[in-house]
């Protein structure tokens, strides 16, 4: 771009030569007209700081792992029993972040939404619909019989459209 702009080409040109915008081009050469070479290196903490550690990011993810406090679990003496009855049975992102926060982690619903997409993790339990434990239900049956044919659409009326007609 220096070398273009010192042999005489206008922004627009430089722009089009190089395939890029004229905002670019004219951000990088007010950059080195001010600081020469040192304004085209990259500069060091440009971004967004990250909120958390990851450590942090680490103990949420691991928080989905865990049994949620109030789920009840079948002890082995067949009595349900729950860690904490009044805890959440269940995570979800609002059971996650108020865990989290009890962890002295300040983060919110959608960031712990976007951490949770991010790692892969499920904290959605399946629907427990589509499955039974009880070991004397069946599930649903063949499709119906394929010998009963289907009704055929009837041909639908319609007002002639050409009025040459």
């Amino acid at each position: 771009m220096v070398e273009l702009s010192w042999d005489g080409s206008l922004v627009p040109q430089i722009a089009g030569e190089l395939r890029c915008g004229q905002k670019t081009v004219r951000r990088w050469l007010h950059r080195f007209n001010r600081l020469g070479l040192e304004g085209l290196e990259d500069l060091a903490g440009q971004g967004h700081k990250r909120r958390i550690t990851e450590a942090e990011r680490s103990r949420i993810v691991g928080l989905v792992k865990q049994t949620p406090p109030g789920r009840l679990e079948v002890q082995p003496s067949n009595e349900t029993w729950a860690a904490d009855e009044s805890g959440p049975s269940e995570w979800t992102l609002d059971t996650l972040v108020a865990a989290a926060r009890g962890l002295g982690i300040e983060v919110s619903r959608s960031q712990v939404r976007r951490i949770l997409l991010a790692e892969g993790a499920r904290w959605r339990r399946t629907r427990s619909w589509t499955r039974s434990k009880d070991p004397d239900f069946e599930g649903k049956g063949r499709a119906s019989s394929g010998c009963t044919p289907a009704r055929p659409p009837a041909r639908r009326w319609s007002a002639p459209t050409n009025s040459a007609r």
